[in-house]
């Protein structure tokens, strides 16, 4: 009786080390996306900065050091235009930053509508990876170990717009769904917006919008106004809004590490300041 108590001990630890594995890729559905499952073994294309080619929508997950994990959790929406994903200065140099700060990361890989010959509709299949995403984490939070009431999403640029398409939703899951995931809430608690594109901006911010973090350059062409629009319909919703808006850096400028200039170099920081205010960063 005892080996068998020490066999099940040692299978237990084996499965805990497994899903606390680094950069371990999860699709979102296991027979593929709903009506595009002949898709899903397509393989996904990458090179250098970007992924595309995007047909079974999955989440990378990226854990802390243990010594720092706090429970909070964040699904990462890299941008891209809806043709590519800016994977690696949007994705991961992101889930990497948010791991210093003991948050566990997800990053996203949702179906891309603008690429060349895709079958997805703009606003449609990227909502459904993200809102599958959310529920997703918020199901097994207990095995990622992370607070399901403490679940954040992130977005840049085009991936700015997925976060908006479930964000001032309701979330709700549906109760009468076969798939138990299906059924889970998938609105997110808290939201960063980075040069966030202007579809899914509101026309009025709801009473219940999760708090928000926005950061964009006032020279970027594209992106400046979702910003400045979203902060004054914030503040007469009275809901919590931080905007930080520098005088330059343009569009793309990624977590800041690459840039020119000395502001926009430090703007995660700003994002980490806004956690540890928000009580993002304390606890599980």
């Amino acid at each position: 009786m005892k080996k068998v108590f020490t066999l099940a001990g040692l299978l237990l630890a084996c499965i805990v080390v497994f899903a606390q594995e680094s950069g371990k890729q999860m699709y979102l559905w296991p027979n593929g996306a709903p009506g595009f499952e002949n898709l899903k073994d397509q393989p996904e294309e990458a090179k250098d900065w970007w992924v595309k080619n995007v047909h079974n929508p999955s989440i990378t997950v990226y854990y802390p050091p243990k010594d720092k994990a706090n429970g909070t959790a964040v699904l990462i929406c890299p941008g891209g235009g809806h043709r590519t994903l800016v994977y690696n200065g949007e994705g991961k140099e992101a889930a990497d930053f948010l791991n210093s700060l003991g948050i566990t990361a997800f990053v996203l890989k949702y179906r891309l509508a603008r690429e060349e010959n895709s079958p997805y509709t703009v606003g449609k299949e990227a909502k459904e990876d993200a809102y599958r995403a959310l529920r997703t984490v918020r199901s097994r939070a207990k095995e990622f170990g992370v607070n399901p009431e403490r679940i954040g999403i992130m977005g840049f640029s085009a991936g700015g717009e997925v976060v908006s398409w479930v964000a001032y939703g309701d979330g709700k899951g549906d109760s009468s769904a076969k798939d138990p995931i299906d059924k889970v809430n998938g609105k997110p608690d808290f939201q960063m917006l980075v040069y966030p594109g202007p579809l899914g901006i509101p026309a009025t911010v709801p009473a219940d919008a999760p708090p928000v973090f926005m950061v964009v350059a006032t020279n970027d062409d594209c992106c400046s106004e979702p910003v400045m629009s979203l902060l004054l319909k914030y503040r007469q919703a009275k809901r919590p809004v931080e905007a930080h808006v520098y005088a330059k850096g343009a569009h793309a400028f990624n977590m800041g590490y690459r840039s020119e200039f000395i502001s926009l170099r430090g703007w995660p920081q700003r994002m980490a300041d806004w956690l540890m205010d928000m009580g993002y960063l304390t606890g599980k």
